[in-house]
């Protein structure tokens, strides 16, 4: 017995002794990543050393190091580095260039290397001094536009619906870019009996539009089922008017739908008309809801249109990227839209959003949302 209680205890031990070291490991290996790795005081020494060791392998002949692979710091230099620091950097870089071509017998500068280092070290120092005016440093901005696209799109997540209701929704950017001015946003209220969506567009297109949409995104998902729904879009102009923004304004498109009895209230700021497809006559039929833009006047009222859906009965609330064209009349973006609505009743509504889109508008240069709404009993 005493022999099996020291075989326990020296066990014990070990597995201390063990927890330890690996605590110990695990300190180090995080101040080697979050601390030592990315301070300037460790990254520009070990840079300079590794472009002077280019520059004397590339002196020595040495098979497959050329002069010109001193861009290879400068790259990584642009991603850790201050932007005074890349300069030394770049200094460095063109003192081994220089000591390469006085080498040569005559003394001339290699063109290609010469081209070469040059257009890396500018386009490396454009790049960051876009990240100076963001105020990061390395990948960390292109992190956080992530995040926030992550954001964004949590935000207009429907929640779960009940049965007999199913929602679909498809967004698509202008050429393709992860970022658009168009974006939902939705909740539920009344212990869930109400649901509220918002169909947005903001002015512009693409990335440019994409950094309001960002912004506003957060702010609508917060006043939406925080202040009485038919003082949803004034409030939300007179946020947009606060902004004090030159291309500020914004169209909406605000529904109101109880799940219970199928009643809804739709409110619009300049947004396109909603689609209603009555199922009993088999068709779609369009719902004007006037109401001003948001951003460009204060102190407005948003006054609703009202209808009920029954079994069998969808809406669509889209954004104008899906019906208007230059030089077209807007009657007939309307009647493409509807004409590619029609075949929901023969295909199924299922996946239904992003087959519109693709039918009526796939190759649009402008941002495109689609939301369709369905009641099945």
């Amino acid at each position: 017995m005493m022999a099996t209680a020291a075989l326990d205890r020296y066990a014990a031990a070990a597995r201390d002794a063990a927890r330890r070291r690996s605590r110990h490991w695990v300190a180090a290996t995080h101040w080697i990543r979050h601390r030592l790795l990315p301070a300037e005081g460790f990254v520009l020494p070990a840079l300079l050393a590794l472009t002077a060791v280019l520059g004397l392998l590339a002196r020595l002949h040495t098979p497959w190091i050329q002069t010109s692979m001193v861009t290879l710091p400068l790259l990584l230099g642009g991603f850790t580095l201050r932007f005074t620091a890349q300069l030394v950097l770049l200094s460095a870089a063109a003192i081994v260039v220089l000591a390469d071509s006085a080498a040569m017998r005559p003394p001339h500068p290699d063109p290609g290397t010469v081209l070469l280092v040059g257009t890396t070290a500018l386009v490396v120092l454009v790049m960051s001094r876009e990240r100076v005016r963001l105020g990061v440093r390395g990948t960390r901005g292109e992190s956080m536009l992530f995040d926030l696209r992550e954001r964004l799109q949590a935000q207009g997540r429907v929640p779960q619906m009940p049965d007999g209701w199913d929602v679909d929704l498809a967004l698509k950017s202008a050429d393709g870019q992860s970022f658009g001015g168009d974006f939902l946003i939705a909740a539920r209220s009344d212990q869930g009996s109400v649901l509220q969506l918002g169909l947005v567009d903001v002015s512009g297109k693409g990335l440019e539009a994409g950094t309001r949409a960002l912004l506003l995104s957060g702010a609508f998902g917060g006043l939406l089922g925080s202040v009485p729904a038919e003082e949803f879009l004034a409030a939300a102009n007179r946020y947009l008017l606060r902004q004090g923004w030159e291309e500020g304004f914004a169209t909406a498109v605000h529904l109101v739908l109880d799940l219970r009895s199928g009643e809804f209230d739709c409110y619009s700021a300049g947004h396109p008309p909603i689609a209603r497809l009555n199922s009993g006559a088999g068709e779609w039929e369009l719902c004007e809801t006037p109401g001003p833009v948001l951003g460009v006047l204060p102190e407005v009222v948003y006054r609703p249109t009202r209808g009920r859906l029954v079994a069998g009965d969808a809406l669509l609330l889209f954004t104008d990227g899906l019906v208007e064209r230059p030089g077209k009349d807007l009657a007939v973006g309307l009647d493409r839209l509807l004409g590619a609505a029609q075949t929901l009743q023969t295909r199924g509504f299922a996946g239904g959003a992003a087959r519109i889109i693709d039918t009526v508008a796939r190759s649009v240069n402008d941002d495109r949302a689609l939301v369709l709404l369905c009641r099945s009993s």
